[in-house]
């Protein structure tokens, strides 16, 4: 095993057992005692090679070791060594040794190490190389460190097994460090060293490096070498510099099958598919026989180019050859079907296999979670669990990436302490898959947890976190995280498409053009669904110049973009405007999906369009063939229910072919609530708090009916009911922006450093409108106590929002708010009035609608 990450030794001259350069030692001694106590017994044969040395000299006692090696009887030979009262030659060391390394005997191998360094103060070279082969064979980097410096002599061999013992161990720099310390003793580098030192240079990219030791193999002649060159190619091809791996490969005078593996992985990894399929083939036509590396490399590429066809070809090549047998060959048979979509294709690779290891159940779970069936790959996982199959890191990665498009937490939870048991929370790719699982399963809280411990955080990692904060509605916590990022980590569109997502939601125009600025620079404007992003910002700033001007500037638009733009003429109560923009959407030749018929359907509910919400309601399945589903039926509820027509709605209803949700119930309750239907009302409110009993905006909307009609009784029952359930409505917050900061205000927010001054101006606002007899605090009597209406609706915190823009902005500018509730009727008849008071426009944004307050009037049409 290396050296704990934490403890990598770091080499400066010189080169001596200095404890502060050495990781911390094993504690061997248990295991020492353990092993010393079985040996007390004569392991059998000894004693035939004992009893010759008996009373013999040092070289006899030393031939018997020896001898015992030569036939490989390693527990006699170790019995031998720890029982005789002097220690062997440096040749029987030497040929216990070997014996050790070629059995593989690590624990045998480190009793003899331990033995030789009891007696040796120092090893030389012959029997120091010896136990350096041994002791890197078997992974024990530090161990291998404090024999290198006790050897007074060392010569290539030694370099070479230590730059190559701590390369394979993953500490790459220290074998850089270990090589230029080779060339400062004088050691001239052989055929063996340059492959060791161009695979730590091609494992860390260091481009640079790779370079210079280019230079190297030159200067020392050893530029004609195969291995060397085929070093050189994939050094080359790791560092992202395909084209002077390319010019190595061309120039090489003998190539073997590695070199042409070498340059046909370096196009594969650096995303050249077609460069090294073609490369492949050229490989063909020179009479090169591919091996199995060859094919399963080219069977995984193949199926990144999306060509069926040319995979089935490679399958039926490895069959010929005789490879469909193989484990790993079979794994890039999964990967590749998976890459193209054909998982039926994958399954029967898989189920086929005689043997399969964890890279097996990996691509199958992987295979499924990026198909689109996070279902199967979980039950894939739960078999490979069934199995005994121990999961890597991917695979927790991948089965954590299904978990969030399942939302199963409890699944998510064992993983992830899987992942801790096992070490693979270190890994980037498993942090940023349990980041996405908390977060989509809103668990916020518990993402921030994994982010902070996380030891290196790439641009995923950041993305994860920002879009994770938009979608558990923490809009500001985004942003703080963007800035951040920004400081120290580039971001990407997804990061940009994120970002956008929180300044739409807040109102942050000023933000959100930023971002757009940046997107500019970084010229990937029209990337993705970049161009989307931008136009749902300026939607819903409500900014239609900009978002016109977005629009006509997107030369591709896809259906999203329509429906960006539908939706934002809905929400601004254009909804003939939205029937005629559909005209042009059919026009420009794009077809509609179920999204802009629910946008469609709600600019008709909400303009009282009843004819032209039932043909749009019937050509969805007639002419589009779109099965109406039930946010369709709910629009439609919504639209007879707002213009009185609430028996047909009923009516409507119980025809539905699908059983309908609480959303359509609520639509009807809603209905009944505008026109104090209380009979209708109340049927509507049995059957949606059946379904969602506890849902308090449900219960809420039942207290608005009672409270509408003066039922003042029913109101309070409600109530305690809400109290009873510990059901509370959710906090309403309002957001506006002044001076490019977005200041938030929370319902009965009593903590802002201008409270005194938002609340003398609205109390002068209140007057004024008394003054003009419009009373904004309407009371109503309950026998003998004081309930307002007010208090059973909104938190009105939108008020202290626009109080604030009052304040802090020049006369006549207006004053954009973003609510995280609807507006209710009070707050909507307040903001009317003050529109008129203070001559200014005011627009509000809710969960609703935009109401765009200007002379008394709002563009909803509502007079609150």
């Amino acid at each position: 095993m290396p050296p704990p990450a934490t403890a990598k030794p770091q080499l400066s001259p010189p080169l001596l057992r200095s404890p502060h350069l050495l990781p911390p030692a094993r504690h061997l001694a248990p295991r020492n005692r353990r092993l010393a106590s079985s040996s007390t017994t004569v392991p059998p044969n000894v004693a035939v090679y004992a009893a010759e040395a008996a009373e013999s000299t040092f070289s006899d006692h030393s031939a018997a070791l020896r001898k015992l090696c030569v036939h490989g009887q390693l527990p006699q030979a170790l019995w031998l060594l720890e029982s005789s009262p002097e220690p062997p030659d440096e040749d029987a060391y030497v040929a216990l040794f070997h014996l050790c390394e070629w059995r593989r005997a690590a624990e045998a191998g480190m009793r003899a190490c331990e033995h030789a360094d009891a007696v040796h103060p120092s090893f030389g070279l012959r029997l120091g190389n010896a136990m350096l082969s041994m002791l890197v064979r078997f992974g024990e980097s530090w161990h291998a460190w404090r024999v290198f410096a006790k050897m007074p002599e060392r010569d290539v061999f030694s370099w070479n097994i230590m730059i190559g013992g701590y390369g394979k161990a993953g500490f790459l720099e220290q074998a850089l460090d270990l090589y230029h310390r080779m060339l400062w003793a004088g050691v001239r580098p052989d055929v063996y060293t340059f492959p060791c030192v161009l695979r730590s240079c091609g494992g860390i990219q260091d481009w640079r490096m790779g370079r210079e030791v280019h230079a190297h193999v030159l200067r020392f002649g050893l530029g004609v070498e195969v291995d060397v060159l085929n070093a050189l190619v994939t050094m080359y091809a790791k560092c992202r510099d395909v084209g002077a791996a390319r010019k190595v490969f061309d120039g090489m005078a003998l190539t073997d099958c590695i070199s042409w593996n070498a340059m046909i992985a370096g196009h594969f990894e650096n995303h050249e598919c077609e460069a090294g399929l073609e490369l492949f083939l050229d490989m063909l036509d020179d009479e090169v026989q591919p091996n199995l590396m060859t094919i399963t490399s080219v069977t995984v590429a193949s199926g990144l180019l999306a060509d069926l066809d040319f995979a089935k070809e490679m399958h039926a090549l490895a069959v010929k050859r005789g490879f469909a047998s193989d484990v790993a060959f079979c794994n890039s048979l999964i990967q590749m079907y998976s890459s193209l979509g054909r998982m039926g294709e994958a399954c029967t690779v898989f189920s086929r296999m005689d043997s399969r290891d964890a890279m097996s159940w990996t691509a199958m779970i992987s295979g499924y979670e990026k198909n689109g069936f996070p279902d199967k790959a979980l039950e894939v996982y739960a078999l490979m669990e069934v199995n005994n199959v121990s999961p890597d890191d991917v695979t927790v990665a991948s089965a954590l990436a299904a978990c969030a498009s399942l939302g199963r937490l409890d699944v998510g939870i064992k993983l992830h302490e899987i992942a801790m048991s096992k070490g693979f929370i270190r890994y980037v790719v498993v942090a940023n898959a349990l980041l996405e699982m908390y977060a989509k399963s809103k668990h916020i809280d518990k993402a921030i947890e994994v982010f902070k411990y996380m030891p290196d955080k790439d641009v995923i990692s950041w993305s994860s976190m920002i879009a994770g904060f938009s979608f558990n509605h923490k809009s500001f916590e985004a942003l703080y995280y963007f800035r951040h990022m920004m400081v120290d980590v580039k971001p990407n569109s997804v990061t940009f498409i994120a970002a956008l997502a929180a300044c739409a939601a807040t109102g942050s125009l000023k933000c959100g053009k930023e971002i757009h600025a940046h997107v500019l620079r970084r010229g990937i404007a029209s990337e993705g669904y970049v161009p989307n992003a931008i136009l749902d910002l300026y939607v819903k700033c409500g900014q239609t110049d900009y978002a016109w001007a977005q629009f006509s500037a997107h030369g591709e638009k896809d259906v999203v973009s329509w429906n960006i733009m539908l939706t934002g003429f809905v929400s601004h109560g254009h909804g003939d405007i939205a029937l005629s923009f559909f005209s042009e959407m059919l026009e420009a030749g794009e077809h509609p999906d179920d999204v802009t018929f629910v946008a469609l359907l709600c600019g008709c509910s909400r303009g009282g369009m009843v004819s032209q919400g039932w043909d749009v309601f019937h050509s969805m399945s007639e002419k589009y063939s779109i099965v109406p589903n039930l946010k369709h039926y709910a629009c439609m509820v919504d639209l007879l229910s707002r213009v009185g027509r609430l028996t047909e709605a009923y009516d409507f209803i119980g025809r539905m072919p699908i059983t309908p949700d609480a959303a359509v119930w609520g639509a009807l309750l809603n209905g009944c609530r505008i026109h104090r239907h209380i009979e209708l009302g109340e049927l509507a409110a049995k059957f949606v708090l059946e379904l969602e009993p506890n849902d308090a905006g449900y219960h809420v909307l039942l207290s608005d009916l009672y409270a509408d009609a003066g039922r003042w009784a029913e109101v309070a029952r409600v109530r305690k009911t809400m109290r009873e359930k510990g059901l509370e409505q959710d906090y309403g917050c309002s957001w506006v922006e002044v001076k490019g900061d977005i200041h938030a205000f929370l319902t009965d927010d009593e903590t802002h450093p201008q409270i005194k001054e938002i609340n003398a101006v609205l109390h002068g606002i209140y007057e004024r409108m008394k003054a003009s007899g419009f009373d904004p605090f309407e009371s109503h009597s309950l026998e003998d106590k004081e309930v307002s209406k007010d208090d059973v609706l909104c938190g009105h915190s939108e008020r202290l929002a626009v109080a604030f823009g009052l304040i802090n902005t020049t006369p006549g500018t207006s004053i954009s708010v973003t609510k995280n509730q609807y507006t209710c009727h009070s707050c909507h008849g307040i903001l009317r009035m003050i529109s008129k008071i203070v001559r200014r426009e005011i627009t509000v944004r809710d969960t609703k609608e935009f109401h765009h307050f200007r002379d008394g009037s709002c563009s909803c049409g509502g007079s609150g």
